[in-house]
């Protein structure tokens, strides 16, 4: 080689690459046995691509068969060497050598196609495969006889390959090299002088092979030759070339040829061996050449793909080392033996259902590696599916979408691929694809009905769940999520949600209040199901809500109309005959159905065998003739039910007149009128009752605080008071023999019989023990007595006084004044039976509470009378006289007939006794005082006052009724 081709050679590896751009595609040029991390290119520059759209779009690199040697630097937008690149492993022999690289990005789907170069470096020393060879030659050799040497291997390629030998020394042999086909040479070792045998048995050379690159490498190998004696025929091969045609896939000991050498000597100068001298391939490892008959035969398999033509070179030697060689040309024939390789460069998994059609899903890089027809591929998918694939360039075929997608029809597809050759018979390889579909809110709500009609029972519970709606979207997740929204409206001018709610999740319809049949029978509204989609997707819904009738009205009476001032009667004549139609009862039901079905019954009449009712028409009809024997008068009360469960019912009071004139009539009508005032004076009593009650009651508290007020203060002084505290007791007092006023109160005991209740002189019975102090201020004393006595005879008075308690009793050292059971102070009403005999000790006695300390004096007397005077002036001025305490719009009477006396329950002060109308507190007080009588071991130092009691309730009954 030159300077000058080694100039050239060194300014090319000096290029680190060569950089060649077209629209989509670039290529690159670098050294090979680069480190770990150079750069081979910059894509973002040379492509022009968005440094960002790398790594939006998970930019990859898809390489086909050269492994991963190239990686991609998404942050820089760099392509760098991933792994040290062979060239010599990668490509052999091959140039150029190069990898054919495929960048795809997502979103949308692109791709570009780089191309990187490997150029050769000199990184590989020529090799012999021997180190040695040995010739044995005759000494007769003629000049110029030939001697094949072993080739030297040198796996770099053009310049950094094998490029010329050296032999040395040169003394008897030069070198000859021939240039090959395949770009090898042929050595040859030529006998340029004589051999002498007798000079020089043994020759030893060295052969050098040297490579053109830079700096330059070589080889050696040993030729040692030894002389042997006169061989002069070398062999000769019969033809310089043979040809063989084969198919690649013919079987392995298949026989391709048989080459023949001729060696004119005789003896062992003309046996000829046979062997193969390639070197640089495989050819030795895949053929097999018999050494004795020169039979060639398949030591492999053959494969197209690989090598469509294979060099034998052969020789043949006699045992005098004089060789010759030929060459036989092995042409492998291609057949369709390779599938095709479907490889994915980029794929989708799931895809839009309102994809646009012609959206890229996935791209694939088909190969078959086969030739001709046979290496063509052709793609298809399966029928009725909303994709094709579509052919992008001779590799590379794009699955597209060809028509809508609906997820609600299909949310998956498995798509399957199959690629076929043209080969025949055709071969085909195939991939399945899952592909999903993923939702958008497309779809609205659909109720499962297009109308709604529930029944609900009037009178039911707020809060009762009715029924409920249900809607399902055929979308899926959150577009599928179904709300339930009550619309606005009203019914009747009320918001239909004063009626009914609905829950959002469930659907359920509840009622908000209780449905009357009687006011509503049924209203109808609206339920939006919406989804919750973005944005959403709603539906409407009509509801109808039927309130079934319930039994909860009774029967009403038009006729006869029942009137407060006056009475109605029907009139029947005495001459009327069986069946006569006295009147008609007619009632009305305000329910439906069976609940309104009325039936008539008498339930009471004067005269049973004279009247009937009609069970379904309600028609009074006599059933006999009428006599005149029958009373005028006659009273019928029919009874309306209903059909219902339970049944309701209604009274009605029909009054008959049996009479032939209208005078008969108006003398009995006197007596429909007074019991139609018994029974309005009834009501009237009950009412008033009721309202006096609630009055007393309320009266009766303010009473007790004021007075429990007062008795207080009272108590206060007294406790701060040195003085003795002595009774006071009003001058006059009426007896109940009428002799007139008395100085002091007396003690009587009245006995009277059961029968003297019977006479106009009313005292207290037995129901009632009471003790009555009538007060000296007011007028008319014993008249309220007597109505007061009226009031406490009266049995059905509810209402009885509590008994005091020991709050406002005086401690046994504070009593002053004579006590015991002498009780010169009070009066005693007893009620003695008719049979004479008298109860001892019954409860209507006022109870003393033991013995005085010693006898109070007179200044402690008087003392006394000036405390009670002023006590009794105070309560006088408090509540004011004959009415105790009330408004002087009620009078006296009124006041006494129905406010309760308090004075039945009177605290006397200085005394030891206390005045009450309770058998039970009377007895418990005789207790009391019975315990008091002894002499207490401590005496108490504060005054405890008592509580007020009830009062008895006032008199119901008129003189109208008593009289009756």
């Amino acid at each position: 080689m030159s300077n000058r081709t080694m100039g050239w050679q060194v300014l090319f590896f000096m290029m680190i690459f060569c950089l060649s751009t077209t629209v989509g595609q670039v290529t690159y040029s670098i050294p090979e046995e680069m480190s770990k991390g150079s750069l081979v290119g910059n894509i973002v520059q040379d492509l022009g691509i968005d440094l960002k759209r790398l790594k939006s779009g998970k930019a990859r690199i898809y390489t086909e068969d050269n492994g991963e040697y190239i990686e991609l630097n998404k942050d820089r937008g760099l392509l760098l060497v991933k792994e040290r690149i062979d060239r010599e492993a990668l490509c052999g022999q091959t140039t150029p050598c190069a990898l054919h690289l495929q960048i795809t990005l997502e979103d949308p789907i692109e791709f570009y196609t780089v191309t990187v170069e490997i150029n050769d470096i000199n990184d590989n020393a020529p090799s012999f495969k021997k180190e040695e060879m040995k010739f044995r030659i005759s000494e007769s050799a003629v000049i110029g006889a030939k001697f094949v040497l072993e080739r030297a291997m040198d796996p770099d390629v053009g310049g950094n390959g094998l490029q010329t030998y050296l032999l040395n020394p040169t003394d008897n042999f030069h070198l000859k090299l021939h240039n090959q086909q395949d770009g090898s040479k042929k050595v040859e070792m030529v006998l340029q002088k004589h051999l002498d045998r007798e000079l020089q048995q043994h020759i030893s050379l060295t052969l050098i092979a040297t490579d053109g690159g830079e700096p330059q490498l070589s080889g050696t190998m040993k030729v040692e030759i030894s002389v042997l004696d006169a061989n002069d025929n070398a062999p000769i091969f019969t033809q310089e070339i043979y040809k063989v045609t084969i198919l690649e896939t013919v079987a392995k000991g298949t026989i391709l040829s048989t080459v023949t050498a001729t060696d004119a000597d005789e003896g062992s100068n003309g046996n000829v061996f046979y062997s193969i001298t390639n070197t640089l391939d495989d050819v030795p490892n895949m053929f097999w050449i018999a050494e004795d008959s020169g039979v060639v035969s398949l030591n492999g398999n053959l494969d197209y793909e690989k090598a469509p033509v294979y060099e034998i070179h052969i020789q043949a030697s006699d045992e005098g080392g004089l060789t010759d060689s030929c060459k036989i040309i092995v042409e492998v024939t291609d057949t369709n033996d390779n599938h095709p390789s479907i490889n994915i460069m980029s794929k989708t998994n799931s895809i839009s259902e309102n994809s646009k059609r012609g959206t890229v899903i996935t791209i694939l890089n088909v190969h078959d590696p086969d030739s001709g027809e046979k290496g063509i591929v052709a793609c298809t998918i399966g029928e009725n599916v909303p994709f094709s694939i579509e052919k992008t360039s001779k590799k590379i075929f794009s699955l597209v979408t060809d028509s809508e997608l609906d997820r609600e029809k299909d949310s998956e597809y498995n798509i399957t691929v199959v690629c076929s050759d043209e080969g025949v018979p055709s071969l085909s390889s195939s991939v399945i694809l899952t592909l999903q579909i993923s939702d958008v809110n497309d779809n609205a709500p659909v109720f499962e009905r297009t109308f709604y009609e529930a029944y609900i029972v009037e009178n039911n519970t707020p809060g009762l769940s009715i029924f409920s709606v249900k809607a399902m979207d055929a979308d899926w997740n959150q577009n599928a999520r179904v709300s339930y929204i009550l619309e606005d409206s009203s019914i009747n001018g009320v918001p239909v949600s004063s009626y009914v709610s609905v829950s959002a999740d469930s659907g359920v319809i509840h009622a908000v209040r209780s449905f009357d049949y009687e006011q509503i029978k049924d209203f109808q509204f609206h339920i939006k199901a919406q989804d919750g989609g973005s944005p959403p997707l709603s539906s409407n819904v009509t509801v109808k809500i039927l309130i079934q009738d319930q039994n909860d009205n009774p029967p009403q009476v038009l006729y006869p109309v029942l009137t407060g001032g006056s009475v109605v009667a029907e009139m029947v004549p005495r001459s009327a005959d069986v069946g006569y139609l006295v009147t008609k009862v007619v009632a009305v039901d305000v329910d439906s159905g069976q609940n309104a079905w009325l039936s008539y019954k008498l339930q009471k009449t004067t005269d049973r065998a004279l009247f009937e009712v009609g069970l379904q028409n309600g028609e009074i009809r006599t059933i006999r003739q009428v006599t005149d024997k029958d009373a005028v008068k006659q009273r019928l009360t029919v009874i309306v039910e209903d059909n219902g469960h339970p049944s309701r019912s209604a009274t009605v009071i029909v009054n008959v007149a049996v009479a032939d004139s209208f005078p008969e009539v108006l003398s009995e009508f006197t007596d429909f009128s007074q019991d139609k005032e018994y029974n309005d004076n009834l009501t009237f009593y009950l009412v008033l009752a009721l309202a006096v009650v609630s009055f007393l009651f309320i009266t009766c508290l303010v009473v007790i605080i004021s007075v429990k007020i007062y008795r207080w203060r009272q108590s206060r002084i007294m406790y701060h008071s040195s003085l003795p505290v002595i009774p006071y007791y009003p001058p006059r007092y009426s007896d109940t023999l009428g002799t007139g006023t008395l100085p002091h109160v007396y003690n009587y005991e009245v006995c009277r019989t059961t029968d003297s209740r019977k006479s106009d002189c009313k005292f207290g019975t037995a129901r009632s023990q009471n003790v009555l102090i009538m007060d000296p201020s007011s007028q008319g004393t014993m008249q309220r007595i007597q109505t007061e006595k009226s009031i406490l005879d009266e049995p059905d008075s509810p209402v009885e006084q509590k008994p005091p308690n020991n709050d406002w009793r005086f401690t046994q050292g504070q009593r002053p004044g004579p006590s015991g059971p002498h009780m010169p102070y009070g009066t005693h009403i007893r009620w003695t039976p008719k049979s004479g005999t008298r109860a001892a000790g019954g409860p209507e006695v006022a109870m003393g509470t033991g013995p005085w300390p010693q006898p109070p004096t007179e200044a402690e007397q008087l003392q006394a009378l000036m405390a009670a005077a002023n006590e009794v002036s105070e309560a006088t001025a408090t509540l004011g006289p004959g009415t105790m305490g009330l408004s002087t719009r009620y009078s006296p009477q009124f006041t006494l007939q129905h406010v309760p006396d308090y004075r039945q329950n009177v605290y006397i002060p200085g005394s030891t006794a206390t005045l009450t109308s309770n058998p039970q507190q009377q007895q418990a007080t005789a207790q009391q005082a019975a315990q008091q009588a002894l002499p207490p071991p401590q005496a108490a130092a504060q005054v405890e006052p008592p509580k007020a009691a009830q009062t008895p309730a006032s008199k119901k009954k008129s003189t109208k009724k008593e009289k009756k």
